[in-house]
């Protein structure tokens, strides 16, 4: 595709060097002016992320070329009937020509083809360029985040037993996503098993939420507040990156900041499509 003087291409493994510079400048640009903290510990991390990132078959990534350099970079993860987007990142010396919104169209575009029934992002709640663009491309504010970060808890709730699930409480996780958002995340599940991440908790002797882990990519699903607070208190590990609580839940919101959990920065989730209000309590990933 092209548009004046820069194409978009699908991207490949070897474009990860260039575009993870791209977005960790991009990011801390926008980060410092508004005083908050690094998404990216340093270029390497983030270029050791996106080397993982370009080698998952279920993630197609697209790149934005100006005078054959790459200049941008988005993102769209399929997991199931929806998808999610990010990280877009243009260079900073390349504002202004539209790339970002090519980029994103390009995507759209792409999951339109791919029949999935809606696409979500999360974005920076305090960077307006990034809310005007989605929002004149169809995107709905759907609900406020915050990035939450702290010591794990690693408490014990009376009547909620907490373990590492396994492949035969896949069903029953499936059965609470669809119950809390109407649709399953049955490969995230299983990723979530085989890096030994995936943790349940009972309730008078039934599952009553999980979660994959306590970070950007991870997502928890609970039938209660109560249930969610007992995977919280029995983590042993919160990703130095922070999660994600919707912060209208202010229940949750409140006993977090009671534990010594504190508020980092703003984010809003953002979708396009098919989208249920949750039916119960939740926390939900980077991309949705």
């Amino acid at each position: 595709m092209k548009n004046t003087n820069f194409i978009l291409r699908e991207g490949r493994i070897e474009d990860a060097p260039d575009c993870a510079s791209i977005c960790y400048e991009a990011f801390n640009k926008i980060n410092n002016q508004h005083n908050f903290p690094t998404d990216w510990a340093c270029v390497e991390a983030t270029i050791e992320w996106f080397s993982s990132v370009f080698k998952r078959q279920n993630i197609y990534s697209v790149v934005a070329e100006l005078d054959g350099h790459i200049v941008g970079s988005n993102f769209l993860w399929s997991n199931g009937v929806i998808a999610g987007i990010g990280p877009l990142s243009v260079s900073p010396m390349t504002q202004g020509r539209s790339i970002g919104k090519h980029l994103m169209q390009y995507l759209l575009d792409y999951a339109q083809k791919q029949e999935f029934a809606g696409v979500r992002l999360v974005q920076a709640a305090y960077n307006s360029s990034s809310l005007s663009l989605y929002t004149k491309l169809g995107f709905y504010v759907r609900e406020p985040l915050a990035i939450i970060k702290g010591t794990p808890l690693q408490i014990e709730v009376s009547g909620y037993v907490v373990r590492t699930a396994t492949l035969a409480d896949i069903d029953i996780c499936k059965q609470l996503c669809f119950q809390v958002h109407g649709y399953v995340r049955h490969l995230e599940l299983l990723d979530a098993i085989e890096q030994q991440t995936l943790t349940v908790v009972e309730h008078n002797g039934c599952i009553t939420g999980y979660t994959t882990g306590l970070s950007f990519d991870g997502h928890t699903v609970a039938q209660t507040n109560q249930d969610l607070k007992a995977l919280l208190s029995a983590a042993t590990a919160i990703s130095e990156s922070g999660f994600l609580l919707p912060t209208r839940n202010t229940e949750l919101l409140r006993w977090c900041l009671e534990k010594g959990l504190r508020v980092v920065r703003p984010m809003t989730l953002m979708s396009m499509g098919l989208y249920n209000e949750p039916a119960g309590s939740f926390l939900p990933s980077i991309f949705y």
